[in-house]
């Protein structure tokens, strides 16, 4: 049995006032982390504030870090420096830092290297655009950024990480893809697992969902037996939206 996790990926939002509003909002309601990780992925100004006051159910995480272990490299942040502070998750690869921030495959490669070199544990996002899809490219395209992502690492690294299936044309648009197509989708990333480390592998590493991800439709996607969970946006930024998608995954 695959432990499905619910990230929230807060990307710009939130003072310090609302996180912390937000963090002893949910403490006390997170279901057990035996039954489902859940992970708040916020801002760094608010990183050791969450670190401090996350409950026993509630872990954090950043969303970028540097290749590099220090150096001058203006408004970055390093994996010692999250390391330092508590956290415990880093997302890498996000369609938004690709795109906005022309982060490439192989400045994702590093990040997980250096990230799991700290201890972190990496949420590697993969995806497609709409052209991809349309032009029935997505295998080859998500296979393609898998390999480049995972290259050098071993099958104990790869299984330590969390991969998260983001179609590009899904996130913030309020478009999603299918259950059988994201169901689809993770299986094929699952199938390339096996095709570099083993079967093994690919049925211990988690595989999320993420692309307009609400209460209507988590419970579709985490019936599919091949997605572990969510990377939620926009709904992760309430309470009481948050809490539902945790509780469902907690049930799956």
């Amino acid at each position: 049995m695959r432990r499905p996790v619910i990230a929230g990926n807060w990307k710009m939002f939130k003072t310090r006032d609302e996180a912390l509003q937000f963090i002893y909002a949910v403490n006390l309601e997170v279901p057990k982390k035996d039954y489902v990780e859940t992970v708040i992925c916020a801002p760094a100004t608010v990183l050791r504030d969450l670190v401090k006051r996350q409950g026993e159910n509630v872990r954090i995480g950043a969303q970028n870090v540097h290749e590099q272990t220090e150096g001058a490299f203006t408004g970055e942040i390093s994996a010692a420096m999250l390391e330092n502070v508590g956290v415990d998750y880093v997302i890498i690869g996000h369609s938004e830092r690709r795109q906005h921030f022309s982060e490439t495959d192989e400045k994702v490669n590093l990040k997980i290297h250096q990230s799991l070199r700290y201890g972190l544990i990496p949420i590697v996002c993969v995806g497609e655009s709409l052209s991809d899809r349309e032009a029935g490219t997505t295998e080859p395209f998500v296979k393609n950024q898998v390999i480049k992502a995972l290259n050098g690492l071993g099958s104990t690294q790869v299984e330590a990480l969390i991969l998260a299936y983001e179609p590009i044309w899904a996130i913030g648009t309020g478009r999603t893809a299918t259950n059988e197509q994201a169901n689809d989708t993770i299986a094929f990333i699952r199938a390339t697992i096996a095709e570099l480390y083993g079967q093994t592998v690919a049925d211990q590493i988690r595989i999320l969902y993420g692309g307009s991800v609400n209460t209507g439709n988590i419970e579709g996607l985490l019936a599919e037996p091949h997605i572990d969970g969510a990377l939620v946006g926009g709904a992760s930024l309430q309470p009481k939206s948050f809490l539902s998608l945790v509780k469902a995954a907690s049930e799956k």
